[in-house]
């Protein structure tokens, strides 16, 4: 029987999943909500569905695993919203569910380091919402889920070298600030290790090694492109959008102990170096 991946919200790691799986003869069935997004996502390989009940419920008849990536708001969980019902109906079915969520669930923690028993204290209110959609998910009786806690997401197209290169990267300092990062193909390997060893209930961080100051990693991108230092400046002063500023109103390592021992994950990237020189090599190649 054809292994089918429903993939609701069909973006960046998504796609990434998708490029590791459909070689080994999976199916995937990617959400999109504009109709002229249907010839990109056919040449991923990918079998697009609008994002309507009635075709988002054909796609989840035919699905054996179940991907959420589209992130909840202030309305609630999009993909609940939609189609919950036919979930809850047909969630006996399903072999294995992901849902994409955040680190940001921990909130703060001063630069302590948290793992997947620390409890839920979000700092913003992004974070309340994905704490809130986590436990709407969990709520789904017999649904077989696994969710999965976010870092900061880089990868090819998603990194900090075109800001350096352009001159408008700027190493922001606050004291002791450390930020965790993943490389997306790293999401996709810890996303297909657990579907090949579902364990319904179980929550992940996926995150690198090496939680980092963020002027850390603009100074190495600088160094790769051996280009100049960007200007440091203070974060007090910084002109930040309030999203941007956020993300430093929360401090903390996050463990990914997890995913090694439990899943067997060996990182492809482990740390911020790797990842960023592997992406500069694979911009010039």
């Amino acid at each position: 029987m054809t292994k089918t991946l429903f993939s609701l919200g069909h973006g960046y790691t998504a796609s990434a999943l998708a490029r590791r799986m459909i070689p080994q003869g999976w199916r995937v069935l990617g959400t999109i909500r504009d109709p002229n997004k249907a010839d990109s996502v056919r040449a991923q390989g990918v079998e697009p569905v609008l994002w309507t009940p009635k075709d988002m419920t054909a796609a989840l008849d035919q699905a054996s695993h179940m991907l959420i990536s589209a992130g909840a708001d202030d309305a609630g969980d999009p993909t609940l919203n939609t189609i919950g019902t036919d979930i809850e109906t047909r969630a006996k079915a399903l072999t294995w569910v992901g849902y994409l969520s955040t680190t940001g669930v921990y909130g703060d923690h001063d630069g302590a380091w948290v793992d997947e028993t620390t409890a839920l204290t979000p700092s913003t209110h992004r974070g309340d919402i994905r704490v809130a959609a986590e436990a709407a998910w969990q709520s789904i009786p017999d649904l077989p889920l696994h969710i999965f806690r976010l870092a900061g997401i880089y990868g090819p197209d998603r990194g900090p070298f075109a800001k350096v290169r352009a001159g408008t990267a700027r190493r922001i300092i606050k004291k002791d600030q450390v930020f965790s990062r993943i490389h997306v193909d790293d999401i996709a390997q810890v996303l297909a290790a657990s579907i090949n060893a579902p364990n319904p209930g179980a929550l992940y961080n996926v995150c690198d090694n090496d939680p980092a100051p963020p002027q850390d990693v603009i100074a190495y991108a600088a160094e790769l492109l051996g280009l100049p230092l960007p200007e440091e400046v203070d974060f007090e002063t910084a002109n930040l959008s309030p999203m941007a500023r956020s993300f430093y109103a929360e401090n903390k390592k996050v463990s990914n102990t997890r995913i090694k021992e439990e899943l067997g994950v060996d990182l492809l990237y482990p740390d911020y170096k790797s990842g960023l020189t592997a992406l500069l090599r694979s911009e010039t190649s």
